[in-house]
């Protein structure tokens, strides 16, 4: 570790206790408030299981990146691991039923044609050590954002069922009477990267912007590569929360309600 990776977290026994205890204060505070969504859902335990995750994740990781960064075919195929997940994540928190699939949609036409753009324009070569952090960056924020455009797009729904019908006897078709409503909830989701992007330098210092500083690059370099991110990141975004309405609005994504489980699945 250099110097000034070390000065900002030393990894040691001290760090480990207090990462474990704050990941207690966590899931404590959400079993004592009740932050759970109904009984069904028990977000403290996700919490504890999140941060073993993490944990376990980061460590397999830290063992198999250099293989990643110097062989391209791992490369490859850390890049695809790393969507696949994204899309089963997704997925799973939108719908829950064998739709979660359709989320590769969004997330893939977020990111693909912004790494693609970067690696042809020779912005990013081909090699690991660059675009894992940038592909998984955006990768990150397509999956942000589709979960929450569509949970709340679906949910808006679900609530405003009647004025969804009250639309299409005005003459308008499905796809529209459902845009009309499930869109500017929708929208909402774009709202986590505006306000990143907005007090960027002012409320925080991202991690690109912290990362290329311990590398040993000046402020003005460290201050252009983290502008980029944020900048594609609101692109990857804009187009992910769009494709998601489009889904959502032509009942492509959708769940399942309790009486019609079985006759969907069938």
């Amino acid at each position: 570790m250099t110097s000034s990776a070390a000065s900002l977290v030393p990894v040691n026994h001290t760090l480990g206790v207090l990462l474990g205890v704050l990941l207690l204060v966590a899931a404590g505070v959400a079993a004592r408030f009740h932050l759970s969504p109904d009984s069904r859902t028990d977000r403290a335990r996700e919490i504890v299981i999140a941060g073993l995750r993490a944990a376990a994740q980061l460590a397999l990781v830290s063992l198999v990146i250099n293989w990643a960064v110097n062989n391209l075919a791992a490369l490859l195929t850390f890049l695809l691991m790393m969507f696949a997940v994204a899309v089963r994540t997704a997925g799973r928190r939108i719908t829950g039923n064998h739709t979660w699939w359709l989320t590769a949609v969004p997330i893939a036409a977020g990111v693909v044609p912004v790494v693609a753009a970067l690696l042809l324009t020779g912005l990013v070569p081909l090699k690991g050590i660059a675009l894992i952090p940038i592909t998984g960056i955006l990768i990150g924020g397509a999956l942000t954002v589709t979960v929450l455009a569509g949970r709340r797009g679906l949910d808006e729904l679900s609530q405003r069922q009647g004025e969804v019908e009250a639309a299409m006897a005005l003459g308008l078709l499905d796809r529209d009477a459902r845009l009309e409503i499930a869109r500017p909830t929708c929208s909402d989701a774009l709202l986590p990267g505006l306000d990143q992007t907005r007090t960027v330098g002012l409320v925080t210092l991202p991690g690109a912007f912290v990362g290329m500083l311990l590398a040993g690059a000046g402020p003005l370099m460290a201050g252009a590569v983290q502008l980029f991110v944020l900048v594609a990141l609101m692109a990857v975004q804009s187009v992910a929360v769009a494709v998601t309405v489009e889904l959502v609005a032509r009942h492509r994504l959708y769940r399942l309600e309790p009486g019609e489980a079985g006759s969907r699945e069938a």
